[in-house]
């Protein structure tokens, strides 16, 4: 990767999907971390936790079935100003209540009109 960011990109972290994608070990979620948090734009990565979070409370249709379709359907309804924060709020939530194993529901603010979609979801 050092050697790519050398030869190909004057040593500099590029800053479209496409560039970083060609990047060794960068993928689609690692880009858009890269482009949000580096170059401060717009973007939304899609892990684990905005995964499950976003199912679960109904954020997203069923058929958005892919970290890409999650990503496409959230980019199309969060205000372009309101994404690096929602992005941030998602993960916390689901990586500190919204707990894949054992969510806690008890201290969940959302939990009087929280869906608790998930397909196998361990919750009641």
């Amino acid at each position: 990767m050092a050697r790519m960011l050398t030869e190909r990109f004057n040593g500099e972290v590029p800053s479209t999907p496409e560039e970083l994608t060609q990047l060794p070990g960068v993928g689609r979620k690692t880009a858009n971390v890269i482009q949000a948090v580096w170059f401060g734009k717009p973007t939304l990565a899609v892990d684990t936790h905005v995964y499950r979070v976003s199912h679960r409370m109904g954020l997203v249709p069923k058929d958005a079935n892919t970290p890409r379709k999650v990503e496409d359907y959230l980019m199309k309804n969060i205000p372009l100003g309101e994404v690096s924060s929602a992005h941030h709020w998602i993960l916390l939530h689901g990586r500190y209540i919204c707990k894949s194993a054992r969510p806690l529901c008890s201290k969940c603010p959302f939990d009087d009109f929280c869906p608790k979609l998930l397909e196998n979801s361990k919750l009641d």
